[in-house]
């Protein structure tokens, strides 16, 4: 064992300071003034070669693989101050201090608030099994989120999880653990300070992480990281706010991708087509057509590896890079006919190959496999089918002719989507096998994680290089920290029952804490027997907030889920999905801001609401964006409805706009048609308000604001071509919608970019339940009242005020400039006059 009891000296050097324990070496970098990092060194080497981080202040041996992303800053300016019992390094923000004897690092923020506390004699140690492992205080205060992808409670305040990524088809979803992510990052939050804390270890080696639930006499409660091997690398992220932590993270790891908008549109799925004995390209055209024919809007198809299966000497097999023509035909001739339809096909593709693959040997020539730990020959694994060899992605050569096959087999015939699956490297039992680690050497065990990373990164340069200047879209069930920066990604094959519907949101809510803001659950449940029609519809009408939307099913009583599967029912999920397509302009500007700077889409209370220590135990409710609360039913049978409103704000049915005040939980009637959500207080939501049933072939040209104008807010509306890399260089519309409250309420509209808007009309909706206006105007010229309902909507400029919605309603068309919109409350007296 190495334990770290006591220091003998703490020195500068260059950009980071080195502590020298009785054991071992650690170093202390300030890589920002609210990132702290601290490194262990049990490999004593501190080699950098990390896949993960986008933001460096060193060299790293991966600088070349991830030039396109990651970027060199300089380490932030610390002060280090020496004497017998402690070293201090006093950053701008932080202040690090090195307790010698007993040993323990503390880190402190501005307002001497103790953040993190190593626990004295089991700070940081390599334990008998050579696992490496850290000790952190804890108090009962201290709520705990993210973790990546995981099953169970929202907060995970005494919980032990496990991190090896695991095909866990049909998961329990309060229990299993672990799923399909390596994230080992999480979020402490304090009850009493309200203050976050990130801790992002480093490490991409499999993990555990005990958050209170062991109990020593001897310790204080606390927290322990365990890991197989590696370093303990800690980057300790300060807030103090969540929003902040998750914002540092994304920048360390990277920012979500800017995904084609399409990415947000119903995404059709069902092992059942591509399993069909022939003409499964006929049938998929058929689902499709016949979404158009229930009037249920549509965008894109998740291809399972069915298409793939082909015969081989030991029957039906799935084999990555071939084609079934028998169930394809004319693979070109589909993906033309699918995208006549405004559809993009996305085909499964796996790392893994058959050992009756028919590339096998020609793959074995190129080197392209992980190796047996005990020879040159490809390991073997079990894979679908029977046994198996697994892509070695940390391979250069390898990467190339991946690209190639990828081309040459998928992309070619005319599509730029890819699903990467089952890249979890779960069957490699012998974790001894060899990678070849960008020339070094490795093994899987070392490098497992992040393979699903390496294989989406150049899924993402061969779409490129293939289609120019279309964005790629790539979704990926796996993933390891930094996955966002490539991939849509999903938890894996749930299970079909009520659990699911309420635990996965939990899950989501953690990976978007996690810094993956664009993922999902498969909607309906992937595994078990046919949902039942109220389950169907609930999760239906919770799916459509999830930035991912696919129902996507191998049901085991031989159904297929779909929309219509029950026709008193369509009705339903029609309006729920058609909700979505209108909530379109404000999903894809809360993309865009993913991508800038890294916040969730889907955000959990006690992120939105940090204020509130009532909003930190909430898996449930949620967030999309700054200004919509979503309180789904998630009960069998339920007539109400019991919703808890932050203190401190104001919430408006979205509906009725009646006005509850926060601080209380209100119970309201529900029945199947039920979706209850709420307009928060300054809250802006931007819909279109022209029907949209295909996200790639049509646009909003006419955007509905709905504004609670009783506090100060801002909302960004972004717009681009929705397709391709333009917006690199400029080709957006950002338009910064400034709003300011009082009895002379004012929306002011500045635009950025060079993108030409779709947008013809506006129509602005502005929640004021007191009174009516005065008088509107835009830029100074009075907007004319009209006092007839219908009138008003014949009109094409126009205001009204509609005393059922208590709310000022503006028409008017969307001026090519920046402009304010003035609305006066100010009491007019009317007999004085």
């Amino acid at each position: 064992m190495k334990l770290c009891m006591n220091v003998s000296a703490v020195k500068q050097q260059d950009n980071y300071y080195a502590v020298l324990t009785n054991s071992i070496k650690i170093r202390i970098y300030f890589l920002t003034d609210s990132i702290i990092r601290i490194r262990a060194g049990f490999d004593g080497d501190f080699a950098e070669e990390s896949y993960s981080l986008v933001m460096t202040a060193w060299e790293d041996r991966m600088d070349s693989f991830l030039k396109n992303c990651r970027k060199r800053t300089h380490t932030a300016d610390a002060v280090l101050t020496d004497n017998e019992q402690e070293a201090v390094i006093q950053g701008r923000l932080l202040k690090v201090v090195v307790e010698k004897d007993p040993f323990r690092v503390c880190v402190y923020d501005s307002e001497g608030t103790l953040l993190h506390a190593d626990v004295v004699d089991l700070t940081y140690m390599e334990d008998s099994n050579h696992r490496r492992i850290h000790t952190s205080e804890i108090t009962p205060d201290d709520c705990f989120y993210g973790f990546g992808e995981k099953s169970g409670e929202f907060n995970k305040a005494q919980k032990f999880m496990n991190m090896s990524p695991k095909d866990a088809m049909g998961y329990n979803p309060k229990e299993t653990d672990s799923l399909y992510k390596h994230i080992p990052f999480y979020i402490k939050l304090n009850r009493s300070n309200q203050k976050a804390v990130g801790y992002f270890y480093h490490n991409t080696y499999e993990c555990d992480f005990d958050m209170g639930r062991e109990k020593s006499n001897y310790w204080k409660m606390h927290s322990r990281y365990r890991t197989d091997g590696g370093d303990i690398d800690l980057f300790l992220i300060t807030g103090p706010k969540v929003r902040d932590v998750v914002e540092r993270y994304t920048d360390l790891t990277g920012k979500s991708a800017m995904l084609p908008r399409y990415a947000l549109g119903y995404l059709g799925s069902s092992m059942y087509y591509p399993e069909l004995e022939a003409d499964c390209d006929d049938a998929i055209c058929e689902f499709i057509d016949t979404t158009k024919e229930e009037r249920i809007p549509v965008d894109g198809f998740q291809l399972s590896s069915g298409y793939c299966a082909i015969e081989t000497e030991e029957g039906i097999k799935r084999c990555v890079f071939t084609w079934n023509h028998k169930r394809f035909k004319n693979p070109k001739d589909f993906f033309a006919q699918m995208k006549k339809r405004g559809i993009v096909v996305s085909p499964n593709v796996k790392p893994g190959m058959l050992l009756v693959h028919p590339k096998l040997e020609e793959m074995k020539k190129k080197g392209m496999f992980v190796r047996a730990s005990d020879s040159d020959q490809p390991g073997v694994g079990t894979w679908w089918g029977g046994k198996g060899h697994f892509v070695d992605y940390t391979k250069p050569s390898t990467r190339e002719y991946w690209k190639e096959y990828l081309k040459e087999n998928v992309l070619d015939y005319g599509t730029s989507s890819v699903w990467n699956d089952n890249c979890e490297y779960d069957s490699m039992v012998d974790k001894d096998c060899v990678c070849d680690f960008e020339g070094k050497g490795g093994t899987i065990g070392q490098l497992k994680s992040v393979m699903s990373n390496i294989m989406c990164q150049i899924t993402d340069e061969a779409i490129r290089d293939t289609f120019g200047n279309t964005r790629p879209y790539i979704v990926c069930r796996s993933g390891h920290s930094g996955i966002q920066r490539y991939a849509q990604t999903w938890a894996g094959d749930n299970l079909t029952c009520w659990d699911s519907l309420k635990y996965n949101i939990a899950t989501i809510l953690g990976m978007s804490l996690s810094g993956v803001a664009n993922q999902g659950c498969d909607i309906g449940g992937f595994f078990g027997p046919s949902p039942e029609a109220e389950l169907l519809v609930r999760w239906i009408q919770n799916g459509i907030f999830q930035p991912r939307f696919s129902i996507h099913s191998t049901n085991t009583d031989n159904t297929v889920t779909e929309p219509w599967m029950y026709s008193g029912c369509t009705g339903f999920i029609r309006k729920a999905i058609e909700f979505r397509y209108q909530l379109s302009p404000y999903l894809y500007s809360l993309l865009a801001r993913a991508h800038e700077t890294g916040l969730p889409i889907m955000e959990p209370m006690c992120s939105a609401f940090q204020e509130d220590t009532k909003c930190y135990d909430e898996g449930i409710d949620f967030m999309v964006g700054d200004s919509l609360m979503v309180a789904n039913v998630v009960e069998k049978g339920a007539k109400t409805r019991r919703v808890y409103l932050p203190e401190g704000h104001v919430f408006y049915d979205f509906y009725t706009r009646e006005a509850y005040q926060g601080g209380q939980t209100i119970e309201i009637p529900v029945d199947l048609d039920s979706i209850p959500i709420f307009i928060k207080d300054g809250g802006i939501i931007s819909l279109a308000s022209n029907p949209i049933d295909n996200l790639s072939t049509q646009k909003a040209i006419g955007i509905k604001l709905i504004c609670a104008a009783d506090k100060d807010s801002r909302f960004e509306l972004y717009e681009d071509d929705g397709e391709s890399m333009d917006y690199e260089n400029g080709g957006y519309l950002k338009t910064r919608i400034m709003m300011k409250s009082g009895e002379r309420t004012t929306l002011d509209f500045v635009k950025e970019g060079n993108f030409k808007t779709s947008v013809e009309t506006m129509y602005l909706d502005v929640i004021r339940r007191d009174k009516a206006p005065y008088w509107v105007s835009i830029d100074g010229q009075e907007v004319p009242h009209l006092l007839h309902r219908r009138k008003f909507e014949e009109a094409g400029y126009g205001w009204y005020y509609s005393q059922s919605m208590k709310s000022v309603q503006i028409k008017y068309k969307n001026p090519d400039k920046d402009y304010q919109v003035l609305i006066s409350f100010e009491q007019f007296d009317m007999i004085g006059m």
